[in-house]
């Protein structure tokens, strides 16, 4: 049987995972997956529907899959939720990576890595670091996956890394740890790093009476 720290935990990943896009449940199995949330598919299943008889989200019929979502309802309360918790400045070196890891579990898992790098490397003007990876919800194994076949990633030269390690004071960098950079700039690795960056934003802002009550969503595997 699941404890209960275990089901507040799932509870809330399934809610910052369904946060503006629908999610099937091979899908969401898929998310969790790259977070560290190993579940079976009938217990992911039965809590799923679990929380629609709750009606904390929503299931529709797309056949072969059912599709899940957050209703109005639960958007709302989280979005309230986040306003509160917010101060005027980032007191915790680390929080501004939380709020880019919130950002990239909207985007495809394929793309999180890239998307990643080129995020964290245009805001701080150096490559990225693995130690900041792993603060944005890369994990170990999705990283080695990843750099196992050629892609956009690829390690920074050490010899551009002595200066970005002394440049960093505000968390600890291993004097070993490697740093990753983009090969080349991809449309569709800017375009979903555009929409992390105005999620950063959003986060930080009152937007309230600016941003649009009904917004579009993606419908993902």
């Amino acid at each position: 049987m699941m404890s209960v720290q275990m089901e507040e935990k799932l509870n809330l990943k399934l809610l910052e995972l369904l946060e503006g896009k629908q999610l099937s449940i091979s899908g969401l199995s898929r998310e969790l997956k790259a977070i560290g949330i190993d579940e079976h598919r009938l217990v992911l299943t039965g809590y799923l529907r679990a929380l629609r008889d709750l009606e904390i989200l929503e299931e529709t019929e797309v056949p072969p899959s059912k599709i899940y979502a957050l209703p109005e309802k639960t958007t709302e309360l989280l979005s309230e939720k986040g306003k509160e918790s917010r101060s005027p400045e980032l007191s915790d070196p680390e929080e501004v990576y939380s709020i880019l890891k919130a950002q990239l579990l909207k985007i495809n898992l394929d793309f999180r890595i890239p998307v990643g790098v080129y995020v964290v490397s245009r805001l701080f003007e150096r490559p990225c670091f693995r130690r900041e990876l792993k603060l944005i919800g890369i994990t170990q194994k999705h990283l080695e996956q990843y750099l196992e076949k050629p892609g956009i990633v690829c390690e920074a030269q050490d010899t551009h890394l002595k200066k970005a390690r002394a440049d960093i004071t505000k968390i600890e960098i291993p004097s070993d740890d490697p740093a990753y950079e983009i090969r080349e700039n991809k449309e569709e690795v800017i375009r979903l790093a555009n929409e992390v960056l105005a999620g950063l934003i959003k986060h930080r802002l009152d937007l309230e009476g600016l941003v649009a009550k009904s917004k579009q969503t993606t419908l993902l595997p």
